[in-house]
C-alpha cells in the first residue's frame, strides 16, 4: 500500500503532571541537600526512566518502610501511603518527607471526613494500585473496593441513604462514570464527591487522545506498563477509533511493522513521562518519514504545586571520621 502523506498528531497536554513534576524534584532536592543515598518507598513515579535516572543520583527504592537505615530519610511516592506507613517510619526513626500529590491528598482527607460522619465510602478503582492501597488505608473500616462496572453487583452497604464514592484521580473518566452510573442504579441516594476526582491531567491527557484518535491509524502511547494513566490512555485511544494503539517506554520499543499502511500516526505520553521521551519517538517516527507533525491540543495547563515544606527542614548529612565524604 503506498501511502501519500504521513504525519504525526502530537497530544498536547501530554507528559509529565505538576504532581509528578513535585514528586521529582521533591526526590532531587533531597539529594542535593542531604547527598545520597536518600531512600524512596516504592517508585517516585511509575516510570522507568525517571526511576533509573533518580537512581544514578543517588535515590534507593525500596518496597518497604522497614527497609530503610535507621535515622535515614524516606521519601514517600507521588501515590500516596496510609496512615500506618507513618507510624512504620516513626518508629525507623525516619526522617519522612510526603511527595503525595496534593490531589490524591484531597482524596484522602475527602475519605477521612465521610468515615468520620459514617459513611459507606465506595472507593473506585483497581485492586493492587499503590494509590487505592493508600486511600484505603485512611479509613479501612469504611471503604470498600469497587473495581469497574462489572464489580457493582458484590457491593453491600449498611444504609443506602448514606453511601458516597470516591475514586482513584489516575482512571479513565469514561470508565469511572460508567461504575458511578451503576451504582447509582444500585443506590438511588449515591453521594459524589464534593468535587470530581479525577485528576485534572488524566482528563485533559484522555481529551487529546479523544480528539486524535478518530484520526489516527496508530496511537503510540508513551509509558510505563505499571502507570495507570497511560495504559488507560491506550484504552481511550482504541475506544475514539484509533486503528491501534501501543504503550511503549522508549522508542527503540516500537515494532516498525505496525506501520504497515499507516499514514497517521498519534503520539501522546503518560503523565510520569519526561518529554525526552517523546521527542525519541518523533525522531524515530521522522527517521521513517513522519515528519509532518501537528499538534492536537485539548487544554493549557499552568498547575504548578509546591514542593513539600519537609524539604527546608533537612540538613546536609554530617562528613565521616577522617574528613573522608
Amino acid at each position: 500500500m503506498t501511502i501519500d502523506r504521513r504525519r504525526v498528531l502530537l497530544a498536547a497536554p501530554r507528559g509529565v503532571c505538576a504532581g509528578v513534576d513535585r514528586a521529582i524534584k521533591t526526590v532531587e532536592k533531597a539529594l542535593e541537600q542531604c547527598g545520597a543515598p536518600v531512600y524512596v518507598r516504592h517508585e517516585i513515579v511509575h516510570n522507568k526512566y525517571v526511576v533509573k535516572t533518580l537512581e544514578k543520583k543517588g535515590a534507593i527504592f525500596v518496597d518497604e518502610t522497614f527497609e530503610v537505615p535507621e535515622g535515614n530519610i524516606v521519601i514517600f511516592s507521588a501515590h500516596g501511603v496510609a496512615p500506618v506507613v507513618h507510624e512504620e517510619a516513626a518508629r525507623g526513626k525516619l526522617a519522612t518527607i510526603d511527595a503525595t500529590c496534593p490531589l490524591v491528598t484531597k482524596v484522602h482527607k475527602e475519605a477521612v471526613r465521610y468515615a468520620r460522619e459514617d459513611y459507606d465510602i465506595l472507593l473506585i478503582g483497581h485492586e493492587g494500585h499503590e494509590e487505592v492501597i493508600g486511600t484505603s488505608g485512611e479509613a479501612p473500616d469504611h471503604i470498600q473496593l469497587v473495581d469497574g462496572p462489572e464489580d457493582v453487583a458484590n457491593v453491600e452497604v449498611r444504609d443506602p441513604d448514606k453511601v458516597v464514592w470516591l475514586s482513584q484521580t489516575t482512571l479513565s473518566v469514561d470508565e469511572t462514570m460508567e461504575t458511578v452510573g451503576a451504582l447509582k442504579n444500585k443506590f438511588p441516594g449515591l453521594l459524589s464527591p464534593p468535587s470530581d476526582d479525577i485528576c485534572y491531567a488524566t482528563q485533559n491527557r484522555q481529551t487529546a487522545v479523544k480528539q486524535m484518535g478518530a484520526e489516527a491509524d496508530l496511537v503510540i502511547v508513551v509509558g510505563s506498563k505499571n502507570s495507570s494513566n497511560s495504559v488507560r490512555l491506550v484504552e481511550v485511544a482504541l475506544g475514539a477509533g484509533a486503528g491501534a494503539a501501543h504503550l511503549v517506554d522508549y522508542a527503540e520499543e516500537i515494532d516498525e511493522t505496525w506501520l504497515e499502511g499507516v499514514a497517521t500516526v498519534g503520539v501522546t505520553s503518560g503523565a510520569s513521562v519526561p518529554e525526552i521521551l517523546v521527542e525519541g519517538v518523533l525522531e524515530w517516527l521522522a527517521a521513517r518519514g513522519y515528519e509532518d507533525v501537528e499538534v492536537v491540543r485539548s487544554a493549557e495547563e499552568h498547575q504548578r504545586f509546591a514542593l513539600p515544606h519537609s524539604l527546608s527542614s533537612l540538613h546536609p548529612k554530617p562528613p565521616r571520621p577522617g574528613g573522608v565524604p
